[in-house]
């Protein structure tokens, strides 16, 4: 009797057990749920904010690490007001750096109509080598064109380097450049089917010994439309640790590191590795529908070399983090990752359309570093994915109280 009793007793308590274990994952479950079905219904309104205009920085920082870094915990948001420098505190031996290498090309182009000397700008947006195979001399870019719908498919612009040494064009004197050897000549060829801002298809051609020479002769930076009439160096625009000129745009949170940060972090056994993707003028863009899922995320190249694959995995199998520098690093190493085998794989110049938004599942990156950046922007949505979107607007919210300097040329950001 009583062993029968004993018997029953450790059945109901071993049914009650399963009732509980059953109960408490339905909960979690319907969590998961309400949660997922909350990040769903987020709109691109709610990655908005004032943005004043007098704190988006017009300048760099007059020294790189000197900049204001806003230091977040991404689990509750708690925030530190630090300098960039201070990065060093935060790392741990261990640790692994992946910055973007990429450098900035100098593709805005100021020339003349051939025909009619009508002043023309052509700013490189990204190389297409599936149109035709690229030459030392000559190459199919993607572009935007001034004026626009005016030129049509076969026009012709000529630029010369007077015309670029004083970043103007003259319309109103086409003949003052008219003795001016030609450096480099663009060919208009068509519109690109489905397009958002216009963007058409140029053949670029030199007489020059290459592209490159006849780029650096007439060519400047691009630089975001909202930094107006910046007269300083260029060279302040491109990371310490830039190499490859492919990029239309800077991936601007590695622009606080300098070499001396850099192997001072290497010093304390902090590694540091790359990446490359090429920055298009996508980037500034705001998400123009209000429903994000609606909004058609725009294709860039990247790499992700088999060295860097290999640090990382390195890195996680001793227990180090894996600090991506900047959104374009971070989309980079997401998009390398093999869903399929569970492992990062490395990546030789395929390209991305990765949008990352809130309820994105990140399989490399354990911390990020970031700049400030446009509101009802990808890249709000992506830092609010890494960390969550009342703690971005909270952050967001304490910066501009505390006057950080903002977007491309502003201060930094810490999320870990």
């Amino acid at each position: 009797m009583y062993r029968q009793n004993f018997c029953g007793c450790h059945w109901s308590n071993v049914e009650a057990a399963e009732e509980r274990v059953e109960r408490a994952r339905q909960r979690k479950q319907k969590k998961a749920e309400e949660k997922q079905a909350k990040l769903r219904s987020l709109t691109t309104s709610d990655f908005d904010y004032d943005l004043p205009q007098e704190l988006i920085a017009q300048t760099p920082h007059p020294t790189r690490d000197g900049c204001k870094m806003l230091v977040m915990k991404r689990e509750n948001g708690s925030l530190q007001d630090r300098i960039f420098r201070d990065i060093y505190d935060y790392l741990k031996p261990g640790d692994l750096l992946v910055a973007n290498e990429t450098r900035v090309i100098p593709a805005r182009l100021l020339g003349n109509k051939h025909e009619t000397g009508g002043a023309a700008e052509v700013l490189l947006l990204r190389e297409r080598f599936d149109i035709e195979e690229k030459t030392s001399t000559s190459a199919v870019w993607e572009a935007l064109v001034k004026p626009g719908r005016r030129l049509k498919p076969g026009a012709i612009i000529d630029f010369t380097r007077e015309q670029n040494d004083s970043l103007s064009a003259s319309s109103n004197d086409p003949a003052s450049t008219s003795d001016s050897p030609v450096i480099m000549q663009v060919e208009v060829l068509d519109w690109i089917e489905d397009a958002q801002k216009g963007e058409r298809l140029v053949r670029l051609t030199t007489p020059l010994d290459s592209l490159d020479e006849a780029l650096h002769q007439i060519g400047h930076t691009p630089l975001p439309p909202y930094i107006k009439n910046y007269q300083g160096d260029e060279e302040l625009y491109q990371t310490v640790f830039s190499r490859e000129e492919k990029s239309a745009a800077a991936p601007t949170a590695g622009l606080h590191f300098t070499p001396e940060l850099i192997e001072r972090l290497k010093e304390k056994g902090v590694g540091f590795e790359t990446v490359h993707l090429e920055v298009g003028l996508d980037t500034f863009r705001v998400v123009e529908t209000e429903d994000p899922h609606e909004h058609h995320m725009h294709t860039e190249y990247y790499s992700v070399p088999q060295k860097t694959v290999d640090a990382i995995k390195r890195t996680k199998e001793n227990g180090g983090r894996v600090i991506a520098v900047g959104t374009t690093s971070v989309r980079s190493l997401e998009s390398a990752w093999d869903n399929e085998a569970s492992e990062l794989v490395a990546r030789e110049r395929q390209t991305t359309n990765l949008f990352i938004f809130p309820g994105y599942t990140f399989n490399v990156v354990d911390a990020l570093i970031t700049n400030f950046h446009v509101p009802r922007s990808t890249l709000m949505m992506l830092v609010s994915a890494f960390s969550s979107r009342d703690n971005i607007m909270k952050a967001y919210r304490h910066a501009i109280k505390r006057k950080y300097r903002l977007l491309s040329f502003g201060d930094a950001m810490f999320i870990y």
